[in-house]
């Protein structure tokens, strides 16, 4: 149960509290011709409910590296989705100029887009126009769900479901705005349309602060799988999905203002593009990370997920284990490419 408009701004809508990461009390393992992935899986046996992860590093002159684990299961992703939201924004004015066309481009910032969990755009202090590069920046780097509702409406919710389609991404599931899902979640049967007020309304006079359909459902969700992370970053970030180089720079840089690279954090000594999801409820837990990292001129793409059940409204034993398995696995790889390379061999 949320117990106020206060814990539901903060936690329901996918735009959890995050927790700090302690350093990891043991050295990380290297990855040797010894090291197998399962003990790569096994850094995050311990963790309760479910988990996905995917890692792949493409062959660059001998062989790819790749783990999985429960990769193509679908789970609840919260905010990682809005990656797939941003790739098709910026596939729709894909040219050498998108850049000056995202600075020059209004968008409204009023009562009829405002979402619940929107730290950047704070409903309902904050008024007027905002340009899609701002408003770009703060659906990743604080997740903001007013930035992505005003996205979404721009790049057209069902133009970002056949895109994901199109790239074959099965396991994936885009809700029409967050605004809908959180109505949806509360059990508001006019989710679709609810305004701003009636929705807070709603959660607070008629659902008592209780979420009345799972996180995980088939009608308004933010799901994924690991694989369909990995598929889609591999390409994205490397250009597959955009004709001109000016806009892979500007969907990269984007990338590169996640608060969770810094708070998982990743290997130091790598660029790192990603987009991470978070939810907690006193019933319902979600942690989600996943994109690429360069490291020893190779790409090395990556997806983490974890759904878990408790009756805390908090848990940050979990997710300060989850976070450090990320940090552990990712240095594994990180340390043998890197020493791959200046043995001048190759995974």
């Amino acid at each position: 149960m949320l117990n106020s408009r206060r814990e539901f701004l903060k936690a329901a809508a996918t735009t959890a509290t995050l927790s700090a990461v302690p350093a990891a009390g043991a050295a990380p393992l290297r990855w040797s011709p010894g090291i197998s992935s399962s003990q790569i899986v096994q850094l995050f046996k311990r963790l309760p409910g479910d988990l996905a992860l995917s890692i792949y590093a493409p062959a660059v002159g001998g062989r790819s590296l790749r783990v999985r684990y429960n990769s193509s299961k679908m789970l609840f992703v919260a905010s990682a989705f809005k990656a797939y939201a941003l790739c098709e924004a910026l596939r729709q004015i894909d040219s050498p100029d998108v850049v000056h066309t995202l600075e020059t481009t209004p968008l409204t910032l009023d009562v009829n887009i405002w979402s619940p969990g929107s730290p950047s755009f704070n409903p309902p202090n904050l008024t007027g126009t905002v340009f899609e590069r701002a408003t770009m920046e703060a659906m990743i780097t604080s997740s903001d769900n007013t930035a992505t509702d005003m996205i979404m409406k721009l790049a057209g919710v069902n133009n970002i479901r056949e895109f994901v389609s199109s790239i074959g991404l099965t396991q994936t599931l885009i809700p029409d705005s967050t605004r809908a899902f959180g109505a949806y979640l509360f059990g508001a049967p006019d989710y679709l349309t609810i305004t701003w007020y009636d929705l807070l309304d709603y959660i607070e006079n008629v659902a008592k602060g209780m979420t009345v359909h799972p996180f995980l459902n088939n009608v308004e969700t933010l799901a994924s799988s690991a694989d369909d992370f990995v598929s889609f970053y591999s390409r994205a970030l490397t250009g597959a999905f955009f004709q001109h180089p000016e806009t892979l720079n500007e969907f990269q840089r984007i990338l590169t203002l996640c608060d969770f690279i810094y708070l998982v954090p990743l290997p130091t000594g790598v660029s790192a593009y990603a987009k991470s999801g978070n939810a907690d409820t006193t019933d319902f837990h979600a942690r989600s990370f996943a994109g690429g990292m360069f490291v020893a001129n190779r790409w090395v793409f990556f997806a983490f997920i974890l759904n878990w059940y408790t009756k805390d409204a908090s848990d940050p034993d979990t997710v300060n284990s989850f976070f450090a398995a990320i940090n552990q696995s990712l240095t594994i790889v990180r340390d043998s490419l890197s020493s791959d390379r200046q043995l001048g061999c190759w995974l």
